[in-house]
Formats: structure tokens, C-alpha cells, sequence
């Protein structure tokens, strides 16, 4: 049976359309409990969107909470040492709470993960499938790309204090001036090394034309000078293939330090103010998990999406089919089936009427025959 687009949700829409996109490029479907234990989440708790779990002991003892996050299971089920990265996917709800918000969600989820012996291509092939699902969804996108290894070699350049780093952060990600001038004056840093990190704050373009503007100052450190390499051939990659135009360079999206490493990007569509996708590499993050390997993915919130606007059909059904006391119920259910087989979505009714929209009726009241 062919499925019927026009009965799905904005985010069951995506959903499926997605699932096509990733298992087209070798992602397997990646499918877990709504629970896992406790000790899991609360060990990388940093990693996670909010601390704050919905917990409950289990039959054994043990804590367990319903999920709050995905990547840290599929980490925690994948194994070392197999020919080539693993590549999953998944479609999930998730159950945590917002930063400042009291109150529980459930947050449907899609998204992938690629975990194993990672090298360039790897790094492109989970940011193109980035950037086309968010075309998939609409062609109003913009994926906004930061690179943890420049932000880090540009503050080792400016001297900053590996402790200082979360305060220029706040500044980079509220792209505040002031901030950031106020930490300069309190640390009596000079107005060179100001002026440099002020580009933290400032910088925001196309992929191609912030890093030939950035070029000069990525030349000096091995740490900024690997990081530019590497976001400038993922940008040659991007554009060869079509995908560049709408990936933008922002170093206010920020991965934190201990569990990302090295590529960071967030996705946004025209008419949403919080972002729909994030993701990047997340090597520290295994490897405090006790696996040496790499790892790069991401997750979209599909709840989002339905601020769009509900994808209602037109009608609520395609065929009305109208009976009572008199009709023949074997005429009935032949009917019904006939329509179904023939791929029309059908609602049998004793009566018409109300706010009920459908494209034609079947009368079979009083015997008749339709």
C-alpha cells in the first residue's frame, strides 16, 4: 500500500522523507528503549540539552530514566574495530525539559550518527546529508558551520586561560561586543589581542568568503592552521556537489569543548527562531565514553516543525459512505473495501453534515446500492 502523504503531520512528513535520504547512503535504522540507566545520562550529563531526567527504580533496583538523548546510547551499543565507520539512524522521542523551562517535553527526533575510523569524506558525507535535509524540508535553510579547533587556536592566540574559555564563549554566542571588551579590560588584554577576538564575535559569511578574510590569521598556530584546512576543503567538497550556496560560517555555535572536536553546525528555516538542527563531532565525547574512535552526527526536532503550520488535508476524507438500520452490511464492507483497494481514504458514517469534508458520498441508506 503506497502511503498517503496527505494524512501525515509536518514532522511524520519529514520523518519518512528523510529515512529515504539516509538508508540511500548506507544508514541502518538504529531502534532502542525508552529507557536507559541512569548512570549513563548523569556521567555526561554536560553533553545533554538539560541535567533534569524523569527517573523511576525498576523491578532489579536499578534508576533508570526515560531518554533524554540518543547519541550517548548509540555510542554506548556501538563496538570497536569493524570494517568502516558505522552509520545508523533514528526516528525517537525524547523526554527532557527546555534550559529555564519546569515543565517536561516529548520531543520527537530524527537524526543520524557516524562513528568509527572517520576521515574527510566522512566529515562531508554527515554535513551534506545536513544540509539536504534541511532543503528537504525547505528550501528557505541556512546551515550556520563553526570548527571547535579554530575557536580554541584563537583564543590560545590571544593568551586566554583554558578556564577563562566558557566567558568569551557567552560573549561569542550572544555576539556581544561589550561582553567581550569587558573581559579584555578585566584581564588587561591588549588591544591586538582584543581585536582578535572581536572576530569570534564578528565573523559571519558564506564558508568561501570568511576563510579567504580569515587565511592570515590561521597561518601562525598548528591548531587554527589544520582547523582552516580542513573547513576550507569541506568547503570545496560542498560546492563541487552544489551544496555551499546556503552553509554559512558563525563561530557563535558553540559545541562544548570537552565532548566536541572539531566541526560544529546548527540548521535554520525562514519563520523559526530557534534552531531545527545541530550536531558536529564528537570525538572527546566517545572517547570519555572509553572508545577510541571518532564520531560525527546530528538530530532535528521535528516538534518544531509543526510551528510551520499543521500539514492538514484539504479533506478529511475522500469518500463519505452513508448506511443505516436498512442496509446490508456484506454491501457495505464490500463497498468500503472496494474504495479502500482503490486507494481512497474512506469514512462510514449513519450520517452527513457538521463540519465533515469530503470530496464525494456514497449513499447506501435504505437498502440502496450507491
Amino acid at each position: 500500500m503506497q502511503l498517503d502523504w496527505k494524512i501525515l503531520r509536518s514532522g511524520e512528513q519529514t520523518m519518512y522523507r528523510l529515512r529515504g535520504l539516509y538508508e540511500r547512503c548506507g544508514y541502518r535504522r538504529f531502534k532502542m528503549s525508552k529507557f536507559e540507566e541512569y548512570n549513563l545520562y548523569v556521567r555526561n550529563k554536560d553533553f545533554l540539552v538539560s541535567d533534569r531526567m524523569i527517573t523511576f527504580t525498576d523491578a532489579r533496583g536499578v534508576l533508570m530514566a526515560l531518554k533524554p538523548d540518543v547519541t550517548l546510547s548509540i555510542i554506548k551499543n556501538t563496538r570497536e574495530g569493524g570494517v568502516g565507520p558505522r552509520k545508523v539512524y533514528y526516528n525517537e522521542t525524547v523526554y527532557r525539559s527546555g534550559k529555564g523551562d519546569e515543565a517536561f517535553q516529548e520531543i520527537m527526533q530524527t537524526g543520524l550518527e557516524c562513528i568509527g575510523e572517520l576521515d574527510l569524506y566522512h566529515i562531508y558525507e554527515v554535513t551534506a546529508l545536513a544540509v539536504e535535509s534541511l532543503a528537504a524540508i525547505s528550501p528557505d535553510y541556512v546551515l550556520d558551520v563553526s570548527h571547535v579547533g579554530l575557536v580554541s587556536g584563537f583564543m590560545e592566540a590571544a593568551g586566554v586561560a583554558e578556564a577563562d574559555y566558557g566567558q568569551v564563549m557567552a560573549a561569542v554566542r550572544a555576539k556581544s561586543l561589550a561582553g567581550l571588551e569587558e573581559f579584555c579590560r578585566s584581564r588587561n588584554l591588549s588591544g591586538t589581542v582584543k581585536a582578535l577576538l572581536e572576530r569570534l564575535v564578528t565573523t559571519y559569511g558564506t564558508m568561501e568568503t570568511v576563510l579567504k578574510d580569515l587565511a592570515p590569521l590561521c597561518v601562525g598556530g598548528k591548531k587554527t592552521r589544520e582547523a582552516w584546512e580542513e573547513l576550507n576543503s569541506l568547503c570545496a567538497l560542498l560546492k563541487a556537489n552544489g551544496l555551499g550556496e546556503k552553509v554559512y560560517l558563525d563561530f557563535s555555535v558553540e559545541g562544548d569543548m570537552g565532548y566536541y572536536s572539531g566541526i560544529v553546525f546548527r540548521g535554520f528555516l525562514k519563520n523559526l527562531s530557534a534552531g531545527v538542527l545541530s550536531g558536529g563531532q564528537y570525538d572527546k565525547m566517545v572517547e570519555k565514553m572509553g572508545k577510541q574512535c571518532g564520531a560525527m552526527g546530528f538530530a532535528i526536532n521535528l516538534n518544531e516543525l509543526e510551528r510551520l503550520g499543521p500539514a492538514q488535508p484539504a479533506f478529511d476524507a475522500d469518500v463519505l459512505v452513508l448506511y443505516d438500520q436498512d442496509t446490508d452490511l456484506a454491501v457495505l464492507t464490500s463497498r468500503l473495501s472496494e474504495l479502500t483497494a482503490r486507494g481512497k481514504r474512506v469514512l462510514a458514517r449513519r450520517q452527513g453534515g457538521g463540519d465533515l469534508r469530503t470530496k464525494e458520498t456514497v449513499d447506501l441508506r435504505g437498502g440502496g446500492k450507491g
